[in-house]
């Protein structure tokens, strides 16, 4: 979401946008971005019962289903205006009240998402905190951070924008820099989980679609996309191609260098702890008992954090402002930003450790508008236009194919909130 208003926000101040052909590699750039963020943090501990290889398998399923999930919307919607917002394509071809459903799990996710991303500011600063010989509770740092979030949207999306650039350049560098240093520590008996008491990985197998799905969310962009580089579905293939590759090349390193440092066993005790943020941190940082991987995990923690709640809450924020019809003055924003923010700082000053059950649950909606609306837009858009422009590969089955993994992912989800399946912990 935070791509999808610094894209319409250059498409409006450059008006010759589409004239200069923008690049490629920028668009992906885009899409790696939003798909990469605090979300990544959750990614080892729900899947640490199906450990690494099991793990780069499901990576790969999601990454397929959703890359071409984000296609299928990019076939419906070159059968529109250029600005045409996910919601007209979805309320045209789909009807209101399947928009209404749409809409509603749109903004559950936004706000769920909201409240994570302040649970894990939260644990980051606290972390933080005590690294500097201070003392910050959970409650108090996510309070802190969301006040200065809800400051800066409500100044101005231009001011997120710059914002968001500044802090998504250091988590590139604080990224590289970190991960340098973890490749070094990878064992490989530790991958391998060679000579553990438990080898028993298939069980825990539907417990992390969800999770993976919502690590993989850019579909909110795909329209911004082709009003920024117009009706030309081959150089936006290219960028959700690219950016989905760059995005799933970085959770492959973030997984190996966990897994192939953290005994299986120990993310046990990461879990029965909340599984947040500062608690892999603390983990990592006591089993390498380096000053320097723990400042660079500290440093990228932040960045991801704050990267990752910047573009939400921006992306909630317009998307309220539009259905509340406020304006776009300073009391009207206020408004907004009070709508917007209010609610999940309640929950996390109620909840502050709820990042990974915040997930979890945002996965389970995100799997009706990110995978299961987009296949049912595709095959209403084949009935009505033939889709002349641009036909996603594979015909019906691959339409299938994506309904029966969304399918697949609430059901897993709705089992896994049942406690009906299989825990690592």
């Amino acid at each position: 979401m935070r791509a999808t208003s610094m894209i319409s926000t250059a498409s409006a101040a450059h008006p010759a946008a589409l004239e200069k052909s923008p690049s490629v590699l920028g668009g992906a750039m885009i899409i790696g971005g939003t798909i990469v963020g605090a979300g990544m943090f959750s990614l080892p501990v729900m899947m640490s019962g199906l450990w690494f290889y099991g793990s780069l398998v499901v990576l790969l399923l999601s990454w397929f289903c959703t890359l071409h999930s984000g296609l299928m919307i990019l076939e419906a919607n070159l059968n529109y205006r250029l600005g045409a917002s996910f919601s007209t394509i979805t309320r045209d071809l789909l009807g209101q009240r399947w928009n209404c459903v749409n809409g509603l799990s749109i903004v559950f996710v936004l706000y769920i998402l909201t409240y994570a991303y302040i649970s894990a500011s939260g644990s980051v600063i606290s972390h933080t905190t005590r690294q500097l010989g201070l003392e910050v509770s959970t409650r108090s740092g996510g309070l802190i951070f969301a006040l200065i979030v809800a400051f800066i949207v409500w100044l101005s999306t231009a001011a997120v924008s710059r914002i968001t650039t500044l802090v998504f350049g250091a988590k590139v560098l604080a990224f590289f820099l970190t991960f340098g240093g973890l490749l070094g520590h990878v064992q490989p008996a530790v991958l391998s989980n060679a000579g553990a008491t438990d080898s028993h990985y298939l069980p825990y197998l539907l417990m992390t679609l969800p999770f993976c799905l919502t690590s993989f969310g850019f579909h909110g962009n795909v329209p911004s996309l082709m009003k920024h580089y117009g009706k030309a579905p081959q150089r936006i293939r290219s960028c959700l191609l690219i950016g989905t590759l760059i995005a799933l090349g970085l959770y492959v390193i973030w997984m190996l260098c966990t897994m192939g440092t953290l005994p299986r066993e120990q993310f046990k005790d990461i879990a029965r702890q909340g599984g947040s943020i500062d608690v892999l941190i603390n983990a990592l940082s006591t089993l390498l008992n380096s000053a320097r991987v723990d400042l660079l995990l500290t440093l990228f923690s932040n960045f991801a954090v704050a990267c990752s709640f910047l573009g939400v809450t921006l992306g909630l924020f317009d998307y309220l402002a539009d259905v509340l019809k406020f304006d776009d003055s300073p009391l009207g924003r206020l408004k907004t930003a009070a709508v917007t923010f209010v609610p999940p700082m309640a929950c996390g000053l109620l909840w502050p450790e709820g990042f990974i059950h915040a997930i979890g649950f945002a996965g389970l909606a995100a799997t009706l508008w990110a995978v299961i609306t987009p296949a049912l837009l595709a095959h209403a858009s084949r009935k009505r236009f033939g889709s002349p422009l641009y036909r996603v590969w594979g015909g019906t089955p691959m339409i299938v194919v994506i309904l029966m993994f969304g399918l697949l992912n609430a059901v897993s989800h709705v089992l896994f909130t049942l406690g009906l399946l299989p825990v690592w912990q």
